[in-house]
């Protein structure tokens, strides 16, 4: 037996064609199909416009405890019955909230997805949110935000969004709510949320064998007792940029750690620099191999882990790193962190980097559309953004294309290094004089 000494090299990326395209307009809703020839198993979403920003100022965490609720139960079912009615189909229904859209899918084989269809649509449109059960979804819900809020990160996270966004805004509040805000939930919020926004006949997305499905058929079981027009689509909000950085501080007395969360405001995800703006995330901390984990991990030792992104919504974008280190090396790993932001703002991305990132972006691309419930959800982007048809094919080609040179001018067009809000949660008492040392930016507690 002998070991092999050098890492192989990455081979030609193979071609990969997404699949075609079908539209349809029917029964007062709109189709948007995959065509996947001789799969056995179809995917179906049912897409609407009723996502957390619909949410009421107090009350954010409606749209999940509504979306938990649809399992129990429709108006002609119990949760028994709706449940084994899903069984007999060998179906399981999702459900998912973000800030542009309330999603309902299930996957099934392409020979009961009629009946599927309807059975997920009778859930969307005639829950039956019968007071004990949402009031007991609730609180289960809200026990889980009290827990996951006891762990370091959620503090972090919010008193980051507020500072970008503004606390007073739905988008400055976190995306499914905080403990308090959904305990308050109330029967009358989901049930009013519900009829608000999920009557409205929405998208149906669909991926399988569309030779052996009948749009007007899966289309009337959607959209049956739908109604009402398409709801305006706002336009972006901006990406205004702070004058000068500045360091919020978040008390957890005791703590061994400190978790980091650094951002700004960023383009929506329908911006032309989409792609150079995500390759030049993907070499700065968006792989194991980025410039920040190599120097935050591996040459200082400060961390397991760090990473950066773009998060982007319809409206808004939010460039981001997120990172844990020890107390003791608070300060200098977030100096080494701005420094290492500000460097790839100002040099770019060398070829070498910008190859790896390339290759993996592509072939992850290729590699998470293999199943129609990711085709499904791929489709779900094109209609929420306003993408063309071609997006999928067009996008492969230009991560495989795109130059160092447009990578560069991306980063340094999109990063703003010196007006970053720096959030720090550990115990103050510790790390305060440090951090006022380092001269990152003004310190204020943050008070969330």
């Amino acid at each position: 037996m002998s070991l092999v000494a050098t890492r192989p090299e990455p081979g030609e990326a193979r071609p990969y064609a997404f699949p075609e395209i079908r539209r349809a307009s029917v029964a007062g809703g709109e189709i948007v199909a995959a065509h996947l020839p001789g799969h056995l198993l179809a995917s179906a979403s049912l897409l609407l416009d009723a996502g957390a920003a619909r949410e009421t100022a107090g009350r954010e965490g409606t749209a999940g405890v509504l979306a938990k609720c649809l399992e129990e139960g429709t108006t002609t079912r119990n949760s028994a019955a709706y449940a084994l009615a899903l069984e007999g189909l060998g179906a399981e229904l999702s459900t998912s909230v973000d800030w542009d859209s309330f999603r309902v899918g299930l996957s099934v084989p392409v020979g009961v997805l009629s009946r599927a269809v309807a059975l997920m649509a009778e859930a969307a449109r005639t829950p039956r949110l019968d007071p004990a059960d949402v009031e007991r979804v609730r609180d289960d819900e809200a026990t889980a935000l009290r827990m996951d809020w006891a762990q370091p990160g959620p503090r972090a996270d919010a008193a980051l969004r507020a500072d970008l966004f503004g606390a007073g805004e739905r988008y400055g509040r976190p995306l499914s709510g905080d403990p308090v805000s959904t305990a308050a939930v109330t029967v009358e919020d989901v049930t009013t949320f519900h009829e608000s926004w999920l009557k409205r006949p929405g998208v149906l997305l669909v991926a399988g064998d569309l030779d052996r499905l009948d749009l007007e058929e899966l289309g009337a079981a959607a959209f049956a007792g739908s109604g009402g027009d398409p709801l305006p689509v706002e336009g972006p909000l901006g990406v205004p940029v702070a004058g000068a950085r500045r360091l919020l501080l978040v008390d957890r007395p005791g703590s061994v750690q400190s978790t980091l969360r650094l951002g700004h405001r960023a383009p929506e995800r329908a911006h032309p620099d989409y792609v150079p703006i995500t390759l030049a995330a993907t070499v700065l901390g968006g792989a194991f191999t980025s410039r920040l984990n190599h120097l935050i991990r591996e040459v200082k030792g400060y961390t397991y882990g760090i990473r950066a992104d773009f998060a982007m919504t319809r409206r808004f974008g939010r460039f981001g790193v997120s990172s844990s280190v020890q107390t003791a090396v608070t300060a200098p790993a977030l100096t080494d962190t701005v420094g290492e932001i500000a460097r790839t703002q100002l040099d770019g991305v060398t070829e070498e980097e910008l190859s790896v990132a390339r290759t993996w972006r592509a072939g992850s691309l290729s590699v998470d559309m293999q199943t129609p419930g990711s085709i499904a959800g791929a489709l779900a982007t094109l209609v929420i953004h306003g993408l063309p048809d071609d997006y999928y094919p067009t996008l492969r080609k230009r991560l495989l294309e795109t130059t160092a040179e447009e990578v560069s001018a991306a980063a340094a067009q999109h990063l703003h290094p010196d007006a970053l809000t720096l959030v720090v949660e550990g115990d103050a008492a510790l790390i305060r004089d440090e951090l006022a040392a380092a001269k990152l930016g003004e310190i204020i507690t943050s008070e969330v």
